[in-house]
């Protein structure tokens, strides 16, 4: 019904519009105390889903990914929709608007986005009140990013500001420095600055009574020999572990013609093109780290059989985004039923 009925009204509205909307329904439906009937709805409980990952037990593999809860506005809610987990974010210091609209573009013909969102977000301020107010059990990761005025040089103290302020609100850290929609962002994926940021980071962590998960999600673009520095980094610093991946610069295997896609301009894909090249760069960290980083596989999960064909290239877990968009509410409880049937 979604896809036949539902998605075709909600797509006639331009997405950033349609996400307003949505996400007032959602807002509406907890305020009703729909709650219990969502779940019922959506909600599968099954041991034999259950993960421990990074010291945390999931309810089971299938989380949604940053960047539709932006500002932790419905992770309850969404969290009664049948995912193991919900990541809030990314979210940085200071509120910003983001880049100017439009900046979201579906491509329904490739089942894929395009989005040049520009972290925009209510801070941390605002995230830290919604947070406090978290009336279910849902597993939460926090996405922290750098402000756009904010140099690379001093990178560091925002993605600082992000951790100390939701140290006490989420379960683990995601560490983006990935997103191409931040201009220079993606320069702190280099060896050195980005062993400096972990390394600081994890030094504040470990000065904590409890010291929290932190991840890093890394860009579908990075040649070998970068993930193989990304690797290096990882067991240097002693994070926890990886997301691949953000989306891509590329716009390769399109069907639609070069003068469609130069109109939508700058921003990173996500969807279906993405699914074979996250998958590659999973398998690659997995084998070559010898299964020893865990791996939260984000990109291109479109269909049941794309999460377990991450989680078979070594991911311990998965995260949606345009695959819960494109295909509904039911999408979480739909891959954990597929995952069940082939354990």
């Amino acid at each position: 019904m979604y896809k036949n009925i539902i998605r075709p009204v909600l797509f006639k509205f331009s997405p950033e519009k349609i996400h307003g909307i949505v996400f007032n329904g959602l807002k509406t439906t907890e305020k009703l105390g729909f709650r219990s009937f969502v779940k019922l709805m959506f909600h599968i409980e099954n041991e034999k889903l259950e993960r421990n990952v990074f010291g945390i037990n999931f309810p089971n593999p299938v989380g949604l990914a940053a960047g539709l809860d932006k500002d932790a506005e419905v992770f309850d809610v969404l969290g009664n929709m049948g995912f193991g987990f919900i990541e809030v974010g990314t979210v940085t210091p200071k509120a910003q608007p983001g880049n100017e609209k439009p900046r979201m573009f579906r491509l329904i013909n490739d089942s894929a986005l395009i989005n040049r969102m520009g972290f925009n977000n209510l801070g941390l301020e605002a995230m830290v009140e919604k947070l406090k107010n978290k009336k279910t059990k849902i597993i939460i990761g926090g996405n922290i990013g750098k402000n756009k005025i904010t140099t690379n040089e001093d990178a560091v103290l925002d993605y600082i500001k992000g951790f100390e302020a939701l140290y006490s609100y989420v379960d683990y850290f995601v560490v983006n420095v990935s997103s191409p929609n931040t201009p220079n962002l993606r320069e702190l994926q280099e060896k050195e600055p980005l062993t400096n940021l972990l390394g600081k980071l994890m030094k504040i962590n470990l000065s904590k009574p409890i010291q929290k998960p932190i991840l890093l999600k890394i860009a579908p673009d990075l040649t070998n020999t970068q993930i193989d520095d990304i690797i290096d980094i990882v067991k240097t610093t002693k994070i926890a572990g990886i997301v691949a991946t953000n989306t891509t610069i590329y716009r390769d295997n399109l069907s639609y013609s070069k003068n469609v896609i130069d109109n939508f301009g700058d921003g990173g894909l996500s969807g279906k093109p993405l699914t074979k090249r996250s998958t590659e760069v999973v398998k690659y960290i997995s084998e070559k780290s010898g299964n020893s980083i865990p791996i939260i596989a984000a990109g291109g999960v479109m269909s049941p059989q794309d999460a377990l064909d991450k989680l078979n290239a070594g991911a311990s877990l998965v995260q949606v985004y345009t695959g819960f968009i494109y295909n509904g509410p039911s999408f979480a409880k739909k891959i954990n039923k597929y995952i069940l049937t082939q354990i």
